[in-house]
Formats: structure tokens, C-alpha cells, sequence
């Protein structure tokens, strides 16, 4: 990308770039972010200003930090905010699948709540693992059961054995859920193994499942979670 081309990122973009790169837990240095995005230090101290005052950064020396406790929250904020038009194509084909009546069955996953947000009138009740997911569905009145479990802050999910007995007693018509990968060999993957418990509870038992995976997601191994059965949905 050449100097002008890197000036012309938005400053949103740009401080989310810094919150990626802050996230190993080091200091990130306004000189080499200058010199990287091709634009004064002044803009990249005004970047440091805006995420300090949402709370997410602290200013050090010559730079800044993640504040401490921050890297779980900011890493499932960058997540959600990837490739969201693909998790709006998939969640509008998936909803083709949910019928009045259904009650259905979501994890915790970005683009699950992608379309989480689309079912407020299809006349369905819900099932959900997460508390994003919860909170879109309590706005919309859409009544539902969340599970609940250990929590996992990076997912803001349920898992664990309570998660999974709990599961094991409800039975959606249809599941809908994403992984972090789909490999031809492997299959579905994800990098958490409580993560990959809880998938595999809502699987099992739900009458329908439905993957929603963006094409990103392919070729990409993680921890393995299950076998393949059939091609995932794809956008």
C-alpha cells in the first residue's frame, strides 16, 4: 500500500489497526505508527486520544497500552466488525430456512447474531448462548432461553458441563452456528476447547443444524470440534 493510499485510511479503521497491534499486551510507539500509516504524529496522538477516552487504551511514554483486562473485549469487538457484509448476505439466506413457530437454536458466534437481529418477526421463540445474542433478542421481544454455563469473555459465550447437561434437555428444530475454521480434512474447527464442547452440545441437539461461514473461514484449521457431515453454508 503506498504512503498516500495509507493517509487516506479512515481514522476509525486506523485506531482499530492500533487495538490489533496492542493486543500481544506491548506498548505501540506513536513514532513507528506515524512512520507505518504515512501521517503526522499529531493524528496518531489524536488516535491514542479518542481510544483512551472509550476506555480501551492508556497513554505511556512515547505511546500507548490496552488497559489492563481490555484484550478479551476489544478482540471480540474487532471480530464482530470483520467481514460484515458476508455475515449480512449469510444471516439473510438463513433466515429463508426459519419457519413461524420454529424455535431456534444460536451460538454465540458474530455472524449468528447477524441474524439473531433478523428474526423479530417470524413468530419463533430462541435459544442462545451468548449474551449478545440475548440482548438483541430481549430488545426485539422475541422470547428465549439463554444457557447458561461458565463464561468465556472472548466469545461472551456459555460453556462447560452445566452448559452441556443444560443443552442436552432442550431440542430446537434448528441450529444455526459458525466455527473459526472449515478444513476439507478436518472439518469444522475452533481454537477454545470449551468452545468446541458447547458447539457439539447445541449440535446434537437441534433436528436441523446450519453452518454460516463466510468463505474466510475456509481452508483455516483450529482445534478440531467435529467431523464434516455436509458443506457448510457459505457467502
Amino acid at each position: 500500500m503506498s504512503e498516500t493510499q495509507r493517509q487516506d485510511i479512515p481514522a476509525s479503521e486506523r485506531q482499530q489497526d492500533i487495538l490489533r497491534r496492542s493486543l500481544g499486551g506491548g506498548v505501540v510507539r506513536v513514532r513507528d505508527l506515524a512512520a507505518e500509516f504515512g501521517v503526522h504524529e499529531m493524528t496518531i496522538r489524536r488516535d491514542f486520544d479518542a481510544l483512551v477516552d472509550q476506555g480501551l487504551m492508556e497513554r505511556v511514554r512515547g505511546g500507548a497500552r490496552l488497559r489492563e483486562r481490555m484484550g478479551e473485549e476489544i478482540s471480540h469487538q474487532l471480530r464482530a466488525a470483520r467481514n460484515t457484509e458476508a455475515k449480512t448476505a449469510i444471516a439473510r439466506a438463513a433466515l429463508s430456512l426459519i419457519a413461524p413457530g420454529d424455535t431456534v437454536a444460536f451460538d454465540a458466534s458474530t455472524t449468528a447474531l447477524a441474524l439473531v437481529r433478523m428474526v423479530h418477526d417470524r413468530n419463533v421463540s430462541a435459544i442462545v448462548s451468548g449474551l449478545d445474542a440475548a440482548n438483541a433478542l430481549a430488545a426485539s421481544a422475541v422470547p428465549f432461553v439463554m444457557v447458561g454455563g461458565a463464561f468465556h469473555g472472548p466469545a461472551r459465550s456459555f460453556t462447560g458441563v452445566l452448559f452441556e447437561e443444560s443443552m442436552s434437555r432442550l431440542h430446537p428444530d434448528k441450529v444455526f452456528f459458525s466455527a473459526r475454521g472449515f478444513h476439507a480434512a478436518l472439518g469444522l474447527t475452533d481454537s477454545h476447547l470449551p468452545e468446541v464442547g458447547a458447539k457439539r452440545a447445541m449440535l446434537r441437539s437441534g433436528a436441523m443444524t446450519v453452518a454460516l461461514m463466510d468463505s474466510s473461514k475456509f481452508g483455516r484449521r483450529r482445534m478440531r470440534t467435529w467431523r464434516r457431515s455436509r458443506q457448510p453454508t457459505s457467502g
